[in-house]
């Protein structure tokens, strides 16, 4: 009854405040948030109409972002009609080719290569000064979703009391890494399913109002060790690597403060954070939410972790942590209970 009564209200404003007489409407997507999003045909043209309810969703950090990105001169939509009191914004259409339908082993160098130029802009040009900072209690809060959502609440996998603790020295250390790292701006979800194909100044880029001041790293191992769609280790690294080369050479990185050694632990370890945290809000988006898609990508989370941990004595306990919960995980699939 909401869905339909906020549908109506759409409607109503498209006709009146949008200025818009006649058009079709249907659905273009939705995410792991409130928002929902339809296309709109009006003439010749199509538009994106976002609907964000705003006891749910605050609606002011994507306008903000949007100007950033903008000035930064990457491909963002162009807001054409913004309402923050009813929770409606007009925007441009950027298609619906995603990047995760359209990678694929002959097209991923070049796809990578403008996804890599445009993080590179936000990066060199984006102005971040007036975003949040990706703070420690941030961090670790995010970390804490994998131990609460994923192993206590979808798995019901009690750990002991050692395991506890080594969890939270493993969330310390990885907090530690992420904070040494250059702060930079940040999409913070800057992977597959936010990057349009685009025929001119590609890639399109959404879904970015959760942007904030923080490890130069982060966007990078989102966008190369992408929660959606895997590739091998020595091509990632390949990647990210001929990141780091722009990066300094773009003066994004300072020339002499790290070397690749360096910067790859951070993107190794970053990524580490991420899909602890992505682990978790899969798990939350089907046990809260009732969100069952996300559920599929949670054993690439945790391969991601346990390949990575592997590689780092440090981690040691943490790959054993996440391996047990990786063994529950499938045991819990095969008998039909996660």
């Amino acid at each position: 009854m909401v869905v339909t009564e906020r549908l109506n209200r759409l409607k109503d404003w498209l006709h009146g405040t949008a200025g818009l007489d006649e058009f079709l409407i249907e659905p273009a997507s939705e995410d792991a948030s409130f928002r929902r999003y339809f296309r709109i045909s009006h003439d010749d043209q199509t538009f994106i109409a976002m609907d964000a309810p705003p006891e749910k969703e605050d609606m002011r950090p994507f306008v903000h972002v949007s100007q950033l990105l903008n000035e930064a001169g990457v491909h963002v939509p162009v807001l054409h009609q913004v309402d923050l009191e009813r929770g409606f914004i007009l925007l441009t259409d950027l298609g619906s080719r995603l990047y995760l339908d359209e990678l694929s082993e002959e097209n991923a160098d070049r796809l990578y290569g403008d996804a890599l130029g445009a993080l590179l802009s936000i990066q060199a040009c984006g102005n971040c000064d007036s975003l949040p900072l990706y703070d420690r209690n941030l961090l670790m809060n995010e970390m804490v979703l994998f131990r609460d959502w994923l192993v206590a609440t979808h798995l019901s996998l009690e750990l002991s009391g050692s395991e506890r603790g080594e969890l939270e020295r493993a969330f310390a250390m990885l907090a530690d890494s992420a904070l040494e790292q250059p702060k930079v701006f940040v999409h913070r979800d800057y992977h597959s399913r936010n990057l349009m194909v685009t025929v001119h100044n590609n890639p399109g880029i959404i879904d970015y109002q959760d942007a904030v001041a923080g490890p130069v790293t982060y966007d990078l191992v989102s966008l190369l060790r992408d929660c959606y769609i895997a590739w091998p280790h020595e091509r990632v690294e390949d990647w990210a690597l001929g990141y780091f080369e722009l990066a300094l050479q773009s003066g994004v990185l300072r020339q002499g403060h790290m070397d690749e050694t360096q910067f790859l632990r951070w993107f190794d370890w970053m990524g580490i954070q991420r899909h602890l945290k992505a682990s978790g809000i899969f798990a939350r988006l089907y046990r809260r939410d009732g969100k069952p898609g996300y559920l599929a990508d949670i054993p690439r989370t945790l391969n991601y972790i346990l390949e990575v941990s592997n590689r780092y004595p440090e981690l040691t306990a943490l790959h054993a942590i996440t391996s047990k919960v990786f063994d529950h995980l499938t045991a819990a699939q095969d008998t039909g209970t996660a």
